[in-house]
């Protein structure tokens, strides 16, 4: 972890402690703003590197079989 991602989460926790609840963009200056998601990402994602939200699930990868792969071919018996 950087000091730019650990000073970025800090600014999202104290922001947490202060308000009471989880911050919104709208809370930080377009300059802080800014540099919380050049750190961390997308503002769900530094919300979650903080420890502010629950990860997503990761949804359930689906598993589509490629044309030719493990099937018969129709001259076969």
């Amino acid at each position: 972890m950087t000091d730019q991602q650990t000073w970025a989460m800090e600014q999202l926790r104290q922001t947490f402690a202060a308000l009471g609840r989880i911050p919104q963009k709208a809370d930080f200056d377009e300059a802080t703003r800014s540099r919380i998601k050049a750190y961390l990402g997308p503002w769900p994602r530094a919300l979650e590197a903080a420890g502010l939200k629950e990860p997503r699930p990761k949804p359930a990868r689906n598993r589509k079989r490629r044309p030719g792969s493990n099937h018969q071919r129709s001259d076969e018996p």
